[in-house]
């Protein structure tokens, strides 16, 4: 069996299990957001919920409109606030504590590997870099796990993908999914998991393997998953809030297909609107001038993000007319980046620092586009609309990308700031 199988298999009580097959498992963390979590926790109530199923095991984090941006977003933290407290869940985070929600989980060992994790949040695909199943759901499966601790699975075939060589200079983990993404388009993988294998994954820090896999569900995937090794062992040590559980394909295992990479042909890649398939070498781009840069989200938004931003910005200023908006994904993440002198560089360099929150991911707040505005962003998804009006543009691309594309007023290669 796959990884994937071996996971399924183990949480539905089964020997074995193959793709296509329907199963029940039981669930280990059930996650849900500030959007998400009220129509789930209406849903639970509808139904007769009275109590969740392990008040360990059910996560909340309102990460997407705060601090809230409105009274709806107010009222809609409210009642997971409420819902938190009158279940005395062991994780909620707000106010200070709150991060992006598929940055903090793993931060804070909630989610170890083996784990199968629901969330509803299509990015809850992040956690497979631990070596976890993990899948976005709807709100009403949420309740139903919130309930029970058990939910519904069709088993996915698995395709493999294999990065073999070094990667390039300012090539990270958001490149090589987005080249993927580019090759096979965004229903490449539909209902399927992504296995990432390959000497090039395997000299990933854990948050250049956050970002690929959180992403595989960009190409339709149900999950993104990568095996567990000793850079994976390391970020879980002292950190685990349970004992991690460490699976391995099989030898003889069956996969739909495998993809193979060479990462020397690999530049740093830039997504243009309005889908992530439509992707291009930075360096082809031509000539596009932007409005607006944000550094962060579920996908780029921790410490080695901002650190290779840093050294983009640093005696650099933000082009006139541009806006710099730099999102820490976690209060950790936003302390050590100040106590490594990040902010200072960030500030020097004209850019405006926001508390941890999804924010303009999502079109939320902190940073919504106008008419006709283009912003390259590090974050996942650039469909029409995403991040503001209809007519706006989001090009994708690494944190080293829109830092330097921040500099120059427009899409730029980090080497046209950064001299050798």
């Amino acid at each position: 069996m796959t990884i994937t199988e071996k996971i399924l298999a183990l949480h539905a009580g089964k020997k074995d299990v193959t793709p296509g097959e329907l199963i029940n498992a039981k669930v280990d963390i059930a996650l849900g957001n500030d959007i998400t979590a009220p129509i789930a926790i209406t849903e639970f109530r509808g139904v007769g919920g009275k109590k969740v199923f392990n008040r360990d095991r059910v996560v909340l984090v309102p990460d997407h409109f705060t601090p809230n941006k409105d009274i709806l977003s107010a009222i809609q933290s409210k009642a997971v606030r409420e819902f938190a407290v009158e279940q005395k869940l062991t994780h909620y985070y707000e106010g200070g504590d709150v991060g992006v929600e598929h940055a903090l989980l793993p931060e804070k060992g909630i989610v170890v590997s083996g784990d199968l994790v629901i969330g509803a949040d299509s990015h809850t695909c992040t956690y497979g870099a631990l070596g976890a199943f993990s899948t976005g759901v709807g709100s009403t499966d949420l309740a139903a796990v919130m309930i029970t601790g058990e939910l519904w699975f069709k088993v996915p075939p698995t395709i493999k993908f294999v990065y073999y060589g070094k990667l390039n200079k300012w090539v990270g983990g958001k490149d090589l999914i987005l080249y993927t993404i580019g090759d096979i388009g965004v229903d490449g993988a539909l209902y399927k998991a992504m296995e990432f294998a390959g000497e090039a994954i395997g000299r990933l820090s854990m948050d250049g393997r956050f970002s690929v896999c959180n992403m595989a569900v960009e190409a339709g995937a149900k999950s993104g998953i990568m095996e567990p090794d000793e850079v994976t062992r390391k970020y879980l040590r002292n950190r685990a809030e349970r004992p991690p559980r460490f699976h391995f394909s099989d030898p003889g295992a069956i996969y739909e297909s495998t993809m193979e990479y060479d990462c020397a042909k690999i530049e740093p890649q830039v997504a243009l609107p309005h889908l992530p398939e439509n992707t291009k070498n930075v360096t082809d781009v031509g000539n596009i001038p932007i409005d607006q840069v944000v550094i962060g989200s579920c996908t780029n938004g921790r410490i080695e993000d901002l650190k290779v931003s840093a050294k983009v910005l640093r005696k650099n200023r933000v082009a006139k007319n541009v806006r710099l908006i730099i999102i820490p994904a976690t209060p950790s993440i936003y302390r050590e980046a100040m106590e490594r002198g990040y902010f200072d560089v960030f500030l020097k360099a004209g850019a405006v620092i926001s508390p941890p929150t999804c924010g303009p991911c999502l079109g939320g707040h902190m940073g919504i586009l106008a008419p006709g505005e283009r912003a390259v962003s590090t974050t996942n998804r650039n469909f029409m609309g995403r991040m503001g009006d209809s007519t706006s543009e989001v090009y994708l691309a690494n944190p080293a990308v829109a830092a330097a594309s921040a500099v120059k007023g427009r899409l730029a290669h980090p080497d046209e700031v950064v001299k050798p």
